[in-house]
């Protein structure tokens, strides 16, 4: 029947309330507001930077081959295996061995349970595929060992960028996969990329090596030029002393006594008792700072540094100082990253994408309006505030998630005002043809909602399995859209048999006599 008891009445009004309040906390500057929410504005809305990067995943390969390859020496130590010639060749690693040993290499690199070559029981294959010609062995990366490599090398640069882009203060980045080696980079309301783009565009690979004495490079040392100044270089010894893994923390700061901005790190245990020990043997020598093969500084040696912390000087600005303690702090990439594409949306575009999203959605609304009431005449008007209390519900169920809204989630909204009045319309045609059937009117109008409940969830249920699926398997765009058409429908239900019901109820009680209603 169309009774609603008074606690229903009060959960309805309290939803209805809550909700309407984070909606319209969107349009006051509530700084101190109760509960203070709001709807981010995404990159086609509110302007900003757009980039796509792509990971160098060679020097991983060439990384994990080197190491793979002190493995093997290890091993066929142990196992009294004589190997010759053992080198990286591109991508592959070649060596020779005894003809007798053959076959007890081959069980080594094909067994199941081999430690040297991982097998996966799940694709069928180890993480390297080998080839024997005569006493010569080639191993090289199977399909799947480079997927496996690549996943691992991508995961790992995202949460990089994402500490970088999240140390710069950025809005709400958003920061996806694309592929097996592409990071998509969103970063709302920043119209200047050229800084974050200098960022991510650095490996940050932190060493400190000592410089060589010799004049000429030889075995065991490397000629590397300075990064303020290319035609200056040193030669430095290959050993690494200490490595940015060891970093734990580093900031920009003033040197009291030089008045230079330097950046100040300090270190875990492990790299501050080598610190120490490299710095109390090497006092009088150069120790290269080096920053992705390029030298930041090589002061001189005046003292043994035991505390984990130390300076890095280099005739940096303050800008430059933190950038680079925040590359530090964020930690190195496995690999390179390139930019292979980049768009800039302009504030202005994005507040004509809103002033366009908004006259259409204010255009369609009307008309809605203007067809139900001479459609409906009075259960119109109760249809259309029940279109105005559902677009309320929408906005402050996105705004208490703190949603991202798109120029298609706006489409998505404007959809879910087509939908909800859809469902009134059939709920009210059915209603006609109960009255023509039913005498008494309340029994006719609590017949017309029951009885086209069924069609009603249908139609919603199936859209809303559609917007799913949109969501879960869709990005960007598409994902906006979903998520505000899902909403969209999840509100519609509750305003069409809450809301709207409510307030049709409160009328045809009252009014019951009246020979035509509707």
């Amino acid at each position: 029947m169309l009774y609603f008891s008074k606690l229903r009445v009060i959960l309805i009004s309290l939803t209805v309330l809550t909700l309407s309040y984070f909606a319209v906390s969107n349009f006051f500057n509530l700084k101190d507001g109760f509960l203070k929410k709001n709807i981010n504005l995404g990159l086609d809305l509110q302007g900003g930077s757009y980039l796509l990067l792509e990971i160098d995943n060679k020097p991983v390969i060439i990384q994990k081959l080197q190491t793979k390859l002190i493995e093997i020496k290890t091993l066929f130590k142990k196992e009294n295996l004589i190997i010759r010639n053992i080198k990286l060749q591109g991508e592959s690693i070649i060596f020779d061995i005894e003809k007798k040993s053959i076959d007890k290499v081959k069980d080594l690199f094909d067994n199941d349970q081999s430690q040297i070559n991982p097998y996966y029981p799940q694709f069928k294959t180890h993480q390297f595929n080998f080839n024997f010609k005569d006493n010569l062995i080639l191993l090289e990366f199977s399909d799947y060992g480079l997927v496996l490599l690549k996943n691992a090398s991508l995961d790992q640069a995202i949460e990089i960028v994402r500490r970088r882009v999240d140390e710069l203060g950025t809005n709400e980045p958003n920061i996806v996969k694309r592929g097996n080696d592409r990071i998509l980079v969103e970063l709302p309301g920043l119209d200047d990329p050229s800084r974050i783009k200098s960022l991510l565009g650095k490996t940050a690979n932190l060493t400190f090596q000592f410089v060589s004495q010799k004049t000429e490079e030889s075995f065991g040392t490397q000629k590397l030029a300075y990064e303020e100044d290319e035609t200056r270089d040193e030669i430095v010894s290959k050993r690494i002393i200490l490595s940015g893994e060891n970093l734990v923390d580093a900031n920009p700061s003033m040197n009291n006594q030089t008045n230079e901005t330097v950046v100040v790190f300090s270190l875990d245990r492990v790299g501050a008792k080598k610190f120490g020990k490299a710095t109390s043997s090497g006092v009088g020598r150069q120790l290269a700072i080096v920053l992705d093969n390029k030298i930041i500084s090589a002061p001189t040696i005046s003292e043994a540094i035991v505390g984990g912390s130390g300076q890095i000087t280099g005739n940096f600005t303050f800008q430059t100082a933190t950038d680079l303690a925040l590359l530090l702090r964020s930690g190195a990439l496995p690999a390179p990253l390139n930019i292979v594409e980049e768009r800039s949306v302009g504030p202005d575009l994005g507040k004509d994408s809103i002033k366009a999203g908004i006259f259409s959605l204010i255009v369609g609304f009307i008309l809605v309006i203007i067809f139900m009431i001479i459609k409906y005449k009075f259960f119109g008007l109760i249809a259309n505030l029940a279109l105005i209390i559902n677009l309320l519900l929408l906005i402050g169920i996105l705004t208490i998630f703190e949603a991202t809204l798109t120029l298609p989630g706006i489409a998505g909204i404007i959809l879910t005002v087509g939908m909800a009045v859809d469902a009134n319309v059939l709920i009210f045609e059915r209603i006609k043809e109960e009255i023509l059937i039913e005498k008494n009117k309340i029994i006719a109008f609590d017949s017309g909602y029951t009885k086209s409940r069924t069609t009603i969830l249908d139609a919603n249920i199936t859209t809303l399995i559609a917007a799913t699926i949109l969501f879960l398997m869709g990005s960007g765009p598409v994902k906006g859209f979903s998520l505000t058409l899902g909403v969209g429908i999840l509100t519609t239900l509750f305003t069409v048999y809450f809301v709207a019901r409510l307030f049709t109820a409160f009328y045809v009680i009252r009014n019951k006599e009246k020979e035509k209603l509707i």
